[in-house]
Parts: structure tokens; C-alpha cells; sequence
């Protein structure tokens, strides 16, 4: 296969990535055939996902502009994929110009097409870290030099968690950071789930299975094990919801019923 010139040298094109499948669902076109092939086999048992990605992105658009109209001008977005169209620095800094991202990815095509995405933005950075290390995040160059802690900062954990096993301890990651932050920051957080799926669970556990075989266990959680991850956070109104129902710009009633599979929320750190 002819390696991309977006494609960093190192990376096994043979072997499917989280983050370049949804890109592909989100119709993105830094993706190869062997995530494409990875795609569609999930969508076999699932054939919404594409729109489940599309309600998280377009929930994610709102919290943003949520933390920004409240003052939130720092953003940490860890587990943040390739950049597509509406990235968090994009949305903060329509409202607020002066607004600071620092996105973080462990998969090194996400890493790499950022840094060509940002190139030239001074108020954004990369950083190649991973969720389960929150002290190699919080101590990066590039977070200590943009982010002051000290201030609120607004958390994203966007689609990243449920790829984090009970054996990897996402709660105390989760934990380690939200002690790291100042009173007044945001945890903005989606999670996928079994709840409100539109179809059978053991339908669903198909696409979930595919996950398991590409070696990236996507791991379902209830809305009360979601809830948990809010610990030391006060939950926003509307609370913890279906991804339309988080503070709506149009009628909920007219959302794809896929689009209500999983988790959303923003908490308030005390």
C-alpha cells in the first residue's frame, strides 16, 4: 500500500485505528481501506453509528460554546482524533479569539495531522500522551506553557473513555485529572452505552465485537457507571442525557433514534 503524504512513517497501514475509523464515519478522508473495511462490518450490526458520531460531535460543538459563554477559556481535549471540520478550537475561538486548546491523542496519525491542522495557531497545541498517564499529560511541555491550572480549564473526554478497560482504571485517570484542575472547570464527557440503543443489545454487542477483534475492546457502560466519572463535579442542567437532549438547537423530536445511544454530560468542579 502507497503510504499517504498525512500518513507518519512508523504506523502498521495493515492494522485498523479507533481514531481513523471515526474519521471515516464522520466522512473524513484521512482513513484506509482496512479502516473503512472495520467500519462497514460494524455498521453491518449498527447501521447508525455514522450518526451516533455525528450527534457526539455536534454535542461537543455545544458544551464548548456552553464553557466558553461562562467564562471557560482553557480547553484540554484528551483522546481528541484527527481534526475534522468543527474542532474545539475552532468553536472556542469564534466566541472568544484568545481562547487556548491543547488536544491530545496517543494514535501518532491523529498527533501528527494535527500538528499540520494547527500549524501557525499559537493559542493551540498537540501533545502524543495517553489518557491512563494523566501526569504526563498535566506535566507536557506544551500543557504547562499554554494552560494555566490555575484558572478554569474545561476537560474533554469525548469518545475516548469507553476505550479504557475496567483492568486500566479509568475512574482514578479520571480522578488524577479533576484534582489537577481549578474550582470552576468543566468535565465535558460522552460515553457510549447499551442504553437507548435502537436496537437489540445482543444485535448491538455484534459492532462491539468488531471493536474487540482490532484489539480496541469498546467497553459499554450503564448511565450510572457513566455517572461515576461526574465524582467531585456538579452536573449542569440537563444532567446526564442522550447526546440531543444536552441542551437542544432544534426540535429532539426529529434526531435520528440513533443519535440517543450513550452518555453525555457536563460537570461543574466545585
Amino acid at each position: 500500500m502507497e503510504r499517504p503524504a498525512w500518513a507518519p512513517q512508523g504506523i502498521d497501514l495493515s492494522v485498523p485505528s479507533v481514531s481513523r475509523i471515526y474519521d471515516y464515519y464522520l466522512g473524513g478522508s484521512h482513513n484506509f481501506e482496512v479502516d473503512r473495511e472495520a467500519a462497514r462490518k460494524a455498521m453491518e450490526f449498527m447501521p447508525g453509528l455514522p450518526k451516533v458520531m455525528q450527534a457526539n460531535r455536534a454535542f461537543m460543538r455545544r458544551a464548548v460554546r456552553y464553557a466558553v459563554e461562562r467564562g471557560v477559556t482553557q480547553f484540554l481535549d484528551i483522546g481528541s482524533g484527527i481534526p475534522t471540520f468543527g474542532n474545539v478550537h475552532e468553536v472556542a475561538q469564534s466566541v472568544d479569539p484568545d481562547a487556548r486548546v491543547v488536544y491530545v491523542d496517543h494514535d501518532p496519525v491523529a498527533v501528527a495531522h494535527s500538528k499540520a491542522v494547527l500549524e501557525g495557531n499559537d493559542l493551540t497545541a498537540v501533545v502524543a500522551a495517553d489518557l491512563r498517564k494523566p501526569r504526563e499529560i498535566l506535566d507536557s511541555p506544551e500543557v504547562t506553557a499554554l494552560l494555566d491550572l490555575g484558572r478554569p480549564v474545561a476537560l474533554l473526554l469525548v469518545a475516548v473513555l469507553h476505550f479504557i478497560e475496567e483492568a486500566d482504571d479509568p475512574y482514578t485517570a479520571v480522578a488524577e485529572l479533576r484534582d489537577a484542575l481549578a474550582p470552576g472547570s468543566l468535565l465535558i464527557l460522552t460515553h457510549a452505552s447499551y442504553e437507548r440503543m435502537p436496537v437489540p443489545q445482543e444485535q448491538a454487542g455484534g459492532a462491539v465485537g468488531v471493536y474487540r477483534t482490532i484489539r480496541n475492546p469498546l467497553v459499554m457502560r450503564s448511565h450510572e457507571e457513566v455517572a461515576r466519572f461526574f465524582e467531585g463535579y456538579e452536573l449542569v442542567e440537563p444532567g446526564l442525557v442522550a447526546m440531543p437532549e444536552w441542551r437542544p438547537e432544534a426540535p429532539v423530536d426529529q434526531e435520528d433514534p440513533y443519535a440517543f445511544a450513550g452518555c453525555v454530560g457536563v460537570g461543574l468542579r466545585a
